[in-house]
């Protein structure tokens, strides 16, 4: 580079007619060096200076992250301290209770007891009047016996409980066993829930006035651990689903039984079933899972006009249920009449939702196809509320403590939370999904939970906005799957012709079942069919489950 600079000087200057000396060229020359090495210096300095930031950064990154695991371990060191502290405090309550038992014991061993009649004998015979108070003590002292014997036999089933050698409760180690190894097979996930609300509850407490001591659970436990122990507690109960009861109904015989919907009325003691074969069917659950029938048949069935998409009981009059139909309907039934008692026909699409506020009994939304979700009252014919949207309308829920809110699951891939005292807009507006949103449900006031044909589902928090969770493991690419939610799981349908079940605090399934999976019930066929819907016995392990072909199964979560 120095020489070519060199060269067209020397260039310029021939042009020009001018001689130039080797002692200008030499000056010049230095010149270019001088020059070439500032340049040099300054790169360097540059490149120094941006390495040096470079480092800086990396150590504030790393210092930072030093100083968040320092905090992590500390919470960790405290935690470990309040449940090893639990812990010896566990086993001498069990040891004061096995040395009561102990005593139980040697009070209740064998040892010859005088004889009542030896004892009372000489009085009977020598005071015949006597005979009606021997009666009595007799009487008094054999239920002194038998409580005593009532006494040593809860003993031993105490002892047994408490790990005796031939304990039916022998097994309790092999749980626990397996209880540990699902806690390592979702350690990830475990340990982000758990340092998320332990650093959550440590943030809180800092806030407090100073001498102010944060609560404590019964146990001694931090805030965040105690929550942290609940769900692991609970996420580590069960492990599967078990088949508890199979309805077998006439429909099976149909080529087209999607069941679309299955609900379970106010007080779980009847359910409905809703689908493509245009009948809504009134099952009551205690015969179907302690009567096992070759048929089942439902108490109620109302035929419909048109194929049926979704199910809601009313919270509140048990007898009246909502349904919305492929025509755009939505119709109130009276299942105690089994006739419809209000149609509302202003869906100008097929209605995909429709759902009864869990406080106001006489109000109810719906969502279509046209865009349009509407809010309806059965004091009136005409909808009480229209709100338009840009895209269809796939699932409508009420909040479960209000009935000025509403979730709304639309194909624009977003779910919609809208205060109705105010439509222009909604409140929020929630994104994540990459294609339509199928399902919404509430956990709680503030936890709504959705579902998506882009196979996962996602659980947000409405009141701060927030998202919470994303689950993944299940199959959902074009079909309508169900989701039903309580207060702690979240269960779903797959294409597969599965049930997967998630803790709403960990990603991965906690349980499964596939449809044709039983031994006795095996179908070559049951690929091609998915799972339909489901729902929750309110906070219940158990559940219903439908799939595509009409079959109806119980559910329950095990161990």
């Amino acid at each position: 580079m120095l020489h070519l600079q060199l060269n067209i000087f020397v260039l310029h200057y021939n042009r020009q007619g001018c001689e130039v000396s080797v002692k200008e060229l030499d000056g010049l020359l230095s010149l270019l060096v001088a020059k070439k090495r500032k340049l040099e210096q300054e790169e360097a300095e540059t490149n120094m200076q941006i390495l040096l930031n470079f480092l800086h950064c990396l150590r504030k990154q790393k210092l930072e992250e030093l100083n968040e695991i320092q905090a992590d371990l500390r919470c960790i060191e405290e935690d470990v301290y309040a449940v090893e502290k639990h812990k010896i405090e566990l086993y001498r309550a069990r040891g004061r209770c096995l040395a009561k038992l102990r005593t139980f014991d040697d009070f209740t061993a064998v040892k010859p007891f005088p004889s009542l009649v030896d004892r009372h004998s000489s009085d009977i015979i020598s005071n015949p009047c006597n005979i009606q108070g021997w009666k009595g003590s007799s009487d008094a002292q054999s239920k002194k016996t038998d409580e005593k014997a009532q006494i040593s036999s809860q003993g031993l089933l105490m002892k047994d409980a408490c790990g005796g050698p031939d304990s039916p409760y022998a097994s309790q180690s092999g749980l626990t066993a397996a209880r540990k190894q699902r806690v390592r097979a979702q350690l990830n996930d475990l340990n982000e829930y758990y340092l998320q609300k332990r650093r959550q509850s440590t943030a809180q407490s800092h806030k407090e006035d100073e001498g102010d001591l944060y609560a404590v659970s019964r146990e001694g436990y931090h805030p965040g651990l105690e929550d942290f122990r609940s769900v692991l507690a609970a996420f580590t109960q069960y492990s599967r689903l078990r088949v508890i009861a199979e309805l077998r109904h006439g429909d099976l015989f149909h080529a087209a039984n999607i069941i679309s919907s299955i609900e379970f009325d106010r007080d779980d003691e009847l359910f409905a079933t809703a689908g493509v074969s245009r009948r809504i069917k009134i099952f009551e659950f205690s015969s179907v899972v302690n009567e096992p029938r070759d048929v089942h048949y439902p108490m109620v069935e109302m035929p419909t006009r048109s194929k049926l998409s979704c199910l809601s009981w009313n919270k509140y009059t048990k007898n009246l249920i909502a349904s919305s139909d492929y025509d755009g309907v939505v119709t109130i039934w009276d299942v105690t009449t089994g006739q419809s008692v209000m149609e509302y026909e202003e869906h100008e699409k097929r209605a995909w939702s429709v759902d009864f506020s869990c406080t106001e009994p006489s109000m109810l939304v719906s969502g279509s196809d046209d865009c349009k979700v509407k809010i309806w009252c059965t004091n009136q014919e005409a909808c009480a509320l229209n709100i338009d949207m840009k895209a269809n309308i796939c699932s409508v829920k009420y909040n479960p403590i209000s009935s000025n809110y509403v979730a709304v699951g639309s194909a624009d891939h977003h779910i919609h939370y809208y205060d109705l005292r105010n439509i222009s807009q909604p409140l929020y507006v929630f994104n994540g999904h990459k294609k339509a949103v199928s399902y919404v449900k509430f956990l709680s006031n503030n936890e709504l939970a959705s579902a998506s044909t882009d196979s996962s589902l996602r659980l947000w928090d409405v009141k701060e906005n927030l998202p919470l969770h994303t689950f993944r493991g299940h199959t959902n690419e074009k079909n309508f799957v169900g989701l039903t939610v309580n207060n702690e799981y979240i269960a779903c349908g797959s294409e597969t012709n599965e049930v997967f079940v998630y803790h709403k605090a960990i990603s991965k399934p906690a349980a499964s079942h596939r449809f044709g999976s039983d031994a006795d019930h095996v179908d070559d066929d049951m690929g091609s069919y998915f799972i339909s819907a489901v729902c929750w016995k309110s906070d219940s392990p158990t559940m219903l489950t439908a799939n595509s072909k009409g079959a109806i199964k119980v559910l329950v979560l095990a161990a």
